[in-house]
């Protein structure tokens, strides 16, 4: 399993190329964005600066949407980058959250969606794309390499990546949930004739290292029960369209009886008002919080599940303090040789 990072374009811009920095010296493979213009720095002048500062880790953002970024300049500007730096980059994409919402606009329809991951991949790899009635390729970009991997939750969702994604991510670590959704999408890679292996999956969602203390774990709760909100806003969305008995686990649409709203002025933000309806229970459920050890046994039952890598939220108070743990305690036992032991959680 591969880990990577996930980290807000918050200024000062420089302070994000540095995290990057940290994360590779650490041993995480992919450095992932935010992409929501309106609420933080542009991201891709940022990338051109990471990848410069760095030299291995792949960088792109989690995510995009086809919208508020259109295809063909998302995938010139990934392509441009990867001829600058050597096949380096990855388009994380969905129907657009809070960059639309943001601008008052609703997310993209699935078809919408559907169509940009096929253009966005033919012209990163070097290949031709028609829009509308004109077929278009970028003539300098025939080394390039591209992928474009899907982030969903709902089922017509979960079919679309199966169907076209390079990849699925998840934005919660729930194994149970993580569990039905990849059942889900490696169904529907079958039923498409495709390898249901060759859909990479990742899991992405905050990780709070602590002491096991009492007090060390609530703090690190009130840390990241932001993110019991930013899903239950995606969950309030299926939700409405397929009602809360529909084919979706109840773990993931039950806590959200109590929402009462959503403010993107403070999305992804430590501390917000809106995200106090999630309990604790959920916030221990959809991230990793605890010691080293308990993040590691969680990080194996991923892994068991076919999780192929887990990319770490760092929207907290203990960024480079997550950082150097995952690099000094639990990225070197990740890889251990699988062992009755191991599995059970214990080092």
């Amino acid at each position: 399993m591969d880990i990577g990072v996930v980290l807000q374009c918050t200024p000062p811009a420089s302070r994000v190329i540095e995290l990057a920095r940290v994360a590779e010296t650490h041993g995480f493979s992919h450095v992932w964005t935010f992409d929501s213009h309106l609420l933080w720095q542009e991201p891709y002048v940022i990338y051109s600066q990471i990848l410069a500062a760095t030299r291995k880790v792949i960088v792109g953002p989690m995510v995009t949407n086809p919208a508020t970024r259109d295809p063909t300049v998302t995938a010139s500007t990934l392509a441009t980058l990867n001829d600058m730096f050597g096949n380096r980059t990855i388009c994380g994409i969905g129907r657009g959250d809070s960059a639309m919402r943001a601008l008052g606009r609703k997310p993209t329809t699935l078809a919408t969606l559907r169509a940009s991951v096929e253009v966005i991949r033919e012209l990163g790899n070097g290949g031709s794309a028609r829009i509308g009635d004109t077929e278009v390729r970028f003539p300098w970009a025939a080394d390039s390499r591209l992928e474009v991997w899907v982030a969903g939750y709902g089922p017509r969702a979960l079919e679309l990546t199966g169907q076209v994604a390079d990849g699925f991510i998840l934005q919660l670590a729930d194994p149970d949930i993580t569990a039905w959704t990849i059942a889900k999408v490696r169904a529907a890679a079958e039923a498409a004739g495709r390898d249901p292996l060759s859909v990479t999956i990742c899991v992405a969602a905050p990780a709070y290292v602590t002491d096991g203390s009492a007090q060390a774990s609530a703090h690190a709760r009130d840390q990241c029960r932001w993110f019991g909100g930013m899903v239950g806003n995606h969950v309030a969305d299926i939700v409405a369209k397929y009602g809360a008995d529909g084919d979706i686990p109840a773990a993931l649409t039950d806590y959200i009886a109590g929402r009462q709203g959503y403010d993107y002025n403070q999305h992804g933000r430590a501390g917000n008002t809106h995200a106090d309806f999630v309990p604790d229970e959920i916030v221990d459920r959809f991230c990793l919080i605890g010691t080293p050890d308990e993040q590691l046994a969680r990080l194996w039952e991923l892994d068991k599940l076919g999780v192929d890598q887990f990319a770490v939220y760092l929207q907290h108070d203990a960024k480079t303090a997550t950082l150097d743990a995952y690099g000094e305690q639990i990225l070197p036992r990740l890889h251990q040789p699988v062992t009755a032991t191991r599995v059970a959680g214990d080092s």
